[in-house]
């Protein structure tokens, strides 16, 4: 025993420490769960704070965010976070929601710079808090509604959703269905913000449905936007297009003519993957005059190149030819050389597949001079100029021998 005893004296001289055998780390303090120091602005005794007191200490705290604030866009976040931790401890003396409105301004913080230990410490005490709240039944709107945005600075998704359920719950109960639609889009936004177009979807068909009741062409149009992006990224035409058409519908009453040749662009192509050409090719057709007569000449184009592809697609060469010499006309007005090199290769692809090889190598030199011109591939068209060269100008066979 003298041994071991020795030899840990020893140890304890030279390092100053002991050996810590079996033991595991320590477990980091959670600056939220530290006793605040002592404070000129809280009471001495457990007792709730006189108006006076309740001002003082605002005042106080209102200081300590700017000095912090000016730590953190300095670089010293460590000290930044130092001071907002105990101001958060502070504001447990102000309730419950000025303390949960500091947690999700400092969460916020922590997030963006990916302080993820001090985000999830911070949505850990939010979390205690909601549910003492409800265990005392003090679950009221107020602190409700402080929670659902406190939870969405931190990005904490599930817990937003939950509260923002329950405020909608309530607000049925109610009848409210001012507040009944503002937690719905909240809900529609949280949905789309986890790219969940599944849930998001019949949640802004809630929200058409109660703009359209109350003919608010506005928010209709708001929300008609939300469905066309999400039936777009779900893919499903079919929903895209009643969508879109609606939304149609919507600009021309709002007299938004600017906004619908793209629009019936995206409805051409909805339509191309429902195979259905026909619907497909009105649509382009449509989205170019209109864009003509507003002199939008890049969506013109656009639904031009649409629609010279779609008869392409379908075998329907000869058209295709005529939409894109109709198509040069519009690419020319707008000095878009690249749309033009562009333009003249397909021609001249066209031509090609015709067997029309004098006119095929006149678009395919057209490109090149334009590609010569931005110097953007300029190889290509010599490359093809050759192949089309080559096919006009064979090479003579060799003489076979006599016998």
């Amino acid at each position: 025993m003298w041994k071991k005893g020795f030899i840990f004296s020893i140890l304890l001289l030279f390092t100053g420490v002991a050996p810590a055998l079996g033991q595991t780390e320590p477990v980091p303090v959670n600056p939220l769960e530290v006793p605040v120091e002592d404070n000129t602005y809280i009471p001495k005794i457990d007792r709730p704070l006189t108006p006076i007191e309740r001002r003082r200490l605002r005042e106080y705290l209102e200081k300590q965010d700017k000095q912090a604030q000016e730590l953190y866009n300095t670089g010293k976040e460590a000290e930044a976070f130092g001071i907002w931790y105990e101001e958060i401890k502070l504001s447990r003396y102000l309730g419950a929601v000025a303390e949960v409105q500091t947690l999700g301004k400092v969460g916020e913080k922590a997030w963006n710079k990916d302080k993820t230990s001090q985000v999830k410490t911070i949505i850990e005490r939010m979390e205690n808090i909601q549910k003492k709240a409800e265990v005392n039944q003090e679950t009221n709107a107020e602190l409700l509604s402080t929670l659902g945005i406190a939870y969405e600075q931190v990005r904490s998704i599930d817990n937003a959703l939950v509260i923002y359920d329950k405020l909608l719950a309530n607000a049925k109960i109610d009848g409210n269905q001012a507040s009944q639609e503002t937690y719905l889009s909240k809900i529609g936004e949280l949905h789309l913000m986890r790219f969940d177009y599944a849930k998001a979807g019949p949640i802004y068909e809630d929200l058409l449905g109660r703009a359209k009741t109350r003919s608010d062409s506005l928010k209709s149009g708001i929300y008609l936007q939300r469905l066309a992006e999400i039936y777009r990224e779900s893919s499903q035409p079919a929903n895209a297009v009643r969508i879109k058409e609606e939304l149609v519908e919507n600009y021309l009453k709002n007299q938004q003519i600017q906004s619908i040749p793209e629009l019936k662009i995206a409805i051409g192509s909805d339509y191309q993957a429902l195979k259905d050409p026909n619907k497909a090719g009105q649509s382009f057709q449509e989205a170019y005059a209109l864009a003509w007569s507003i002199q939008q000449l890049g969506t013109a184009a656009e639904a031009l190149d649409k629609l010279a592809e779609l008869y392409k697609s379908y075998q329907q060469i000869d058209y295709a030819l005529q939409i894109y010499q109709e198509l040069l006309k519009v690419q020319q007005l707008g000095y878009n050389y690249y749309g033009l090199m562009n333009t003249y290769d397909k021609i001249g692809q066209i031509y090609l597949e015709k067997n029309n090889l004098p006119l095929a190598m006149d678009s395919f030199q057209k490109g090149w001079e334009l590609s010569k011109a931005i110097r953007y591939n300029e190889e290509y068209f010599q490359t093809r100029m050759a192949q089309v060269n080559q096919a006009m100008n064979p090479p003579e066979p060799e003489p076979q021998p006599t016998p």
